[in-house]
């Protein structure tokens, strides 16, 4: 798991509040060549480094699905995840965000940042600590307390790496965060599979956790040398807080909002049925975890940068979404309409039962990844408030409708009811923040487009072609092959404004679309 942020400074202490978190100017903005070379290579480095990471994972997952745990563990490992990533979005209280979003030097500020993130974070351990049983068997596990307990050391670690971490991301110093990811990865799996298959069972994903997650702390304070240096200052502290506090409420809502099914699922169906869709779920990340992922590392940097040019942040905002929405539909497509023959070659037929699920958590992916940009463009420009309505809306519809539906239809009734609320609630309430902020439906739309119309491309092709030829490899590979030629026939079109290439006839139309899109 990730840490990150943090500051330096040979200064100390110093009187000096940070600026607030006002946009760069727009002439900078614009103007200045280096941004976009910077984000360019930034999201290359970022793209390699996610690629290669979920691809270990990926390996990791399948040789302890298949020789060393069951789905009881899997379930297992699956509430302290939960758990854990509730309390990653807060431990800092949204202060870190600071070193990349405010202008100015942020060593200045930043051992204040170091010493707030620490305490908040130091704190919610300690209540973890206490509240472990209850929180385990609350959620239907109440063996699972003391793997809460090891797992949850991450949130003190993470709390210590905000701030180097921090500047790394300022600086879209990728390369230097993929080493630090890879050695992460070395020692949390050498460590996870060591006990995994020394019979320890979940316990083996939270020591292998706190392993990656101390590497990766040290790692990030020796690629950002001089930042965990310790201070306060009450001016700072203060407006720290009032920039971080709404951001640290929504993006704890955030994950509340991705995890809560964890919860319905380990309270209502057992550790098993959540093993099964712990899988599924995962499964389902991996085009988030690909692609989002890797692109929201420099997304907060690159749109904080933009936001004081309405203009230019509409198109950076479009383009994004639209090569996001290009590189995913493909896989989602292919893992929803294959799902079956996919769990079952690659995870072995005692996973199957996930099958179920994995179609509408598909669709809940594709959903996930154009909210994950919303959201960081909508924090780059200051409408926190509207994102921490969007969240709470999203999570007070998402209980009820997560806990009926798992009685009636077991975990792809869960899947269902998260598609139902995020699907017809949220993505139109992010539409309606998105043009407040400047960002029209009519960019939204021509991004989504050639991707979506390639999307039911393919949907025809798979289930046109599965039915004759059936599950077996040399047919899943045709079926591939076939499906991904049809989807790039489609999206051809588009090529030119992925490539940020606007030709002068199509930009006017956009830029007098009815919506107001700027």
């Amino acid at each position: 798991m990730d840490i990150a942020r943090a500051p330096d400074s040979g200064t100390g202490e110093t009187s000096d509040a940070p600026a607030p978190p006002g946009p760069v100017t727009a002439a900078a903005t614009v103007t200045a060549p280096s941004l976009g070379r910077k984000v360019r290579s930034a999201a290359r480095w970022s793209l390699v480094n996610t690629v290669v990471m979920r691809l270990g994972n990926f390996a990791t997952g399948i040789l302890l699905a298949r020789f060393a745990l069951g789905p009881a563990e899997w379930g297992v490992y699956g509430i302290a995840q939960t758990v854990l990533l509730v309390l990653l979005s807060a431990n800092e209280l949204g202060v870190g965000l600071a070193i990349v979003r405010w202008e100015g030097d942020a060593r200045r500020f930043a051992p204040t940042v170091l010493t707030l993130s620490t305490l908040s974070s130091g704190l919610l351990y300690v209540a973890l600590f206490a509240t472990a049983p209850g929180v385990a068997g609350l959620l239907g596990s109440p063996h699972a307390a003391g793997v809460l307990r090891v797992m949850c050391l991450c949130v003190l670690i993470d709390g210590v790496a905000q701030v180097p971490a921090g500047f790394l991301t300022r600086e879209f110093a990728q390369g230097k965060r993929m080493i630090i990811d890879a050695l992460n990865f070395a020692i949390s799996t050498a460590v996870t599979l060591l006990l995994a298959f020394a019979g320890r069972g979940a316990m083996s994903f939270a020591w292998g956790a706190v392993a990656g997650n101390v590497v990766t702390l040290i790692g990030c304070a020796l690629a950002a040398p001089g930042t965990l240096r310790f201070g306060w200052d009450s001016g700072q502290a203060r407006a720290l807080l009032r920039f971080g506090l709404p951001l640290a409420g929504a993006s704890m809502l955030a994950l509340a909002v991705v995890n809560v099914d964890t919860m319905v699922v380990g309270a209502t169906l057992g550790n098993v049925s959540l093993g099964f869709y712990v899988l599924a779920f995962n499964i389902s990340g991996w085009p988030v975890r690909i692609i989002s992922e890797a692109a929201r590392r420099v997304s907060f940097a690159g749109f904080s940068r933009l936001a004081g040019s309405p203009q230019a942040l509409a198109k950076g905002f479009s383009r994004a979404l639209g090569v996001l929405i290009t590189g995913t539909v493909p896989l989602c497509v292919l893992l929803a309409g294959l799902a079956e023959p996919v769990i079952r070659l690659v995870y072995g037929g005692q996973w199957v039962p996930a099958a179920a699920a994995l179609p509408w958590l598909m669709a809940l992916g594709l959903i996930r990844i154009g909210g994950e940009l919303a959201y960081d463009c909508l924090v780059a420009i200051g409408q926190r408030r509207s994102l921490f309505l969007v969240q709470g809306l999203w999570l007070v519809a998402l209980v009820p409708v997560l806990l009926v539906a798992a009685h009636l239809n077991g975990i792809v009734g869960v899947s269902q009811g998260h598609v139902l609320v995020a699907g017809g609630l949220v993505v139109p309430v992010f539409l309606v923040a998105l043009h407040r902020g400047g960002i029209g439906l009519g960019r939204i739309a021509r991004a989504c487009a050639w991707p979506f119309l390639g999307g039911a491309v393919m949907t025809v092709i798979v289930l046109g072609l599965r039915a004759p030829l059936g599950d077996g490899r040399l047919a899943l590979l045709i079926i591939t092959t076939v499906a991904l030629v049809g989807y790039t026939v489609c999206v051809l079109p588009s090529r030119d404004f992925l490539r940020g290439v606007e030709h002068p006839r199509a930009a006017a139309r956009v830029g007098s679309s009815p919506q107001g899109t700027r």
